[in-house]
Formats: structure tokens, sequence, C-alpha cells
């Protein structure tokens, strides 16, 4: 009978990941002869990819305190049936990517059970919530991070940790030409394009989104007094929102652009929307990564609560809010965070990396450099880098908790 292996993502950039580690661990699987079933929470990628689905992923991609509160009915019941279904099918190794606020809960009943525990794509708790150290010791088998500086973070703490790469820094550029992701964007090839990426949540959208199309919509103006053409701009839609959800951005977009002249484009591929985009405005998260890994010259913004704002200034320890920024050890794109997001400073910051110029091509350079440090080269075995070598662990330590198990029942 095959193992099974028990795959856990939440969120659009893990639930990408997480496609990926299946279809890798297929294949190194076939390699050998063997074969694995898959289960756990995950979302149509994937679904497609091989993973039963016990749990939806955007059933769970909630941000928030007030949004978390009124979904907790459903939440706790989704997180039920996802650790029933760990009792039930009791797997023979668990990996867990990103999400970590369900996530060490889970990795808790798991480890009750026995089931070795695989965290890939780190939480930044280097950056706050350090106490949760213990919790990662406790229950993690070993820690797959994805950026360089959080290996030794987890290694002075005591923790397993290999720093396996970025997946996205291997990724080849969008295939899809501009003429052709014109025409199917609704979109003039002859235009300066920019790049509006408000988040993957639709709480983050509800934020983020009004102040990005304000800032459009004086950019697009100052072309016009300039006696340029005004920019288009592009918004990709996470894969992981609902339809309920991408009818909520439409709503927004209706309701604004009925009182601007711009033109405002959905699609669905973000990288080839970073690709050819000018530059961007992109709320702080995974998105700003893609757009450094691109080479998208970019303004990093985000807003929260007060109340949130409030506690992370006490709590957070880091110089920089932007991934980005974090990997160089220097403010290389700028960041709007709280009050400082505004229209009029998106414009202000933006505006320089749009000609040819000292400032966009200083950017690039910097973007490049940040690239090369998180493109890893694979180890022996792995063929493709990050997510192979992700792989490869997991196959190793499914081969140990199955020679552990024999070793049980031949004690027993």
């Amino acid at each position: 009978m095959p193992p099974t292996i028990f795959i856990s993502a939440g969120e659009a950039s893990g639930e990408h990941y997480g496609a990926l580690l299946v279809e890798a661990l297929k294949k190194q699987l076939v390699a050998t002869g063997q074969s694995a079933k898959f289960f756990g929470m995950g979302g149509q990628r994937m679904a497609d990819a091989g993973l039963e689905c016990v749990v939806r992923s955007e059933d769970m991609a909630v941000m928030g305190l007030t949004e978390v509160i009124r979904h907790l009915p459903r939440i706790y019941r989704e997180f039920g049936k996802l650790k029933q279904s760990v009792r039930d099918r009791r797997p023979s190794v668990a990996v867990l990517i990103d999400f970590p606020d369900l996530h060490f809960r889970l990795a808790k009943e798991l480890h009750r059970l026995g089931i070795p525990v695989i965290f890939f794509v780190s939480p930044q708790l280097w950056a706050w919530k350090k106490h949760r150290i213990k919790l990662v010791k406790k229950y993690i088998r070993e820690m797959l991070v994805i950026f360089p500086f959080e290996e030794p973070f987890y290694q002075n703490q005591g923790v397993a940790a290999e720093f396996v790469g970025h997946p996205l820094a291997e990724l080849p550029p969008p295939a899809i030409s501009r003429v052709q992701f014109a025409a199917e964007s609704g979109l003039d090839a002859e235009k300066t394009w920019i790049g509006l990426l408000p988040g993957s949540r639709a709480k983050e959208i509800r934020d983020n989104l009004p102040e990005m199309l304000q800032a459009a919509d004086f950019l697009f103006h100052a072309c016009l007094e300039r006696g340029r053409s005004g920019p288009q701009f592009v918004l990709p839609l996470a894969p992981t929102l609902s339809e309920a959800q991408r009818g909520e951005v439409r709503e927004v977009l209706a309701k604004v652009l009925r009182r601007m002249p711009i033109t405002v484009r959905l699609v669905e591929d973000a990288r080839a929307a970073l690709f050819h985009a000018r530059a961007s405005v992109v709320a702080s998260g995974t998105a700003t990564v893609e757009a450094a890994l691109i080479g998208n010259p970019f303004v990093v913004v985000y807003r929260v609560s007060p109340l949130t704002y409030a506690i992370a200034k006490r709590v957070v320890t880091v110089a920089h809010v932007a991934m980005v920024n974090l990997i160089a050890g220097k403010r290389v794109v700028p960041e709007l965070i709280q009050g400082d997001f505004t229209a009029s400073n998106i414009v202000q910051q933006i505006g320089p990396l749009l000609p040819d110029g000292p400032r966009r091509q200083s950017m690039m350079e910097e973007l490049a450099r940040i690239r090369g440090s998180l493109n890893k080269r694979p180890s022996e075995k792995a063929e493709n880098g990050a997510i192979d070598r992700v792989a490869e662990i997991t196959l190793d330590v499914l081969g140990t908790a199955g020679r552990q198990s024999f070793e049980e029942v031949g004690r027993a």
C-alpha cells in the first residue's frame, strides 16, 4: 500500500509552491518505481497536481481581527475537519507551507500523533513573535527556508534548518510576448503599463486598492499635463480569490473608475504583468519578491488598523518592512507604510522610476543582486532547485519514518 503524504498551504504563494511540490514528489517517486497518495489543504492548483483537498485554502485565507472573528465558526469547522483527516489517515509525513497561525496548531496535533513535520517557507519569527521558536523546536522536524539569512537564525536557536533557495528565483521569464499579453488583456501595447498589486486577500484589496487607484489617476493626469500619453494599469488577481471576492474587486473598480478616466485591466498572471509593466505599486508580501525577481522597479505600500500598527511598532525588531530591503540589508525600494501610504506619495516615489535614468538603473541593479542571492544551486540529486530539494528532504523523512514504523512493528 503506497504511503500517504499530507501537504497543507493556505495562501496564494504557498498554494503555488504546494502544487509544484506535489508534482516534484510524484516525479521523484516515479523515478524510483514508487508512488504515494497526497491529501491536505490546498487550492485548485494543488488539486490539479494531484492533492485530495480535504479543506480548500480559499476558505481559510482570512486576515485582520474583525474578519477572523466574523469567519471564526467556519474556520474552526474546517480546521476540525483537517485535524480529523490526519487522525483517520495517519500520513507518513506532513509538509506545512507558511500560514503559521493555523499550521503551528496543526503541527502540534501531527506531533502528538507521531507524524514527522516539515515546515516549508518560514514564518517571520526573526521579525516578531520570537517566542514561537519553542513551538518550532518542539513540533517541527526540519525548517526549510527560502531566504538566506533565515538559516543561521534558526540554526543559532538549535533548530534543524536549511536554505533551499527561493522557488521563484529559478523560474524563467514569462514566455508570453508583450503584444500577446496586450491582446489577451485588452491593453494597448504602445502605451506604458504600471502594475497595481494590492494583495492576495480580499481584505488587503479593500484596504489598499482605493488609494492605489487614486495614485493611478494622479499619474495619468500628470502625464497628460506634460503632453504625454497617459499610462494604463494592470491589476493581477490572486488565484485563491473566490468568485465572490473577484466580484468585490470588480465592484470597487466600477465604483472608483466611474469618476476616473484611467484604464485598469484585471489579469490572471502576476508574473507576466510584472514582466511587461514599466514599474509597479506592490503591497508588502510575496508579490514584492516576485517583482524583485522579475526585475520590475516598484514601490512597497501597506496599511493595517491603527491598533495593529501600534502593536507592531512595539514588537517588530527589523529595520525594514519590505522583504527585498531585508535581504539587501538596506533601503532598495521605497516603503510607504501606514500614514505614508498616500496617493501623492506613491506618485512622488514611482515617478522617477518610469523614465530611463539613475534611479531606475540603480534599483534594477540592486534587484538583480537580490535575485542572485536567492537562487541556490540544486543538490546533486535534485534537478530544479528549491522545490526539488524540498521533495528530496520530504522523501528522506518519509523513508526514515517508514523504517521506524517497520522497526516498531518488529519490536512489538
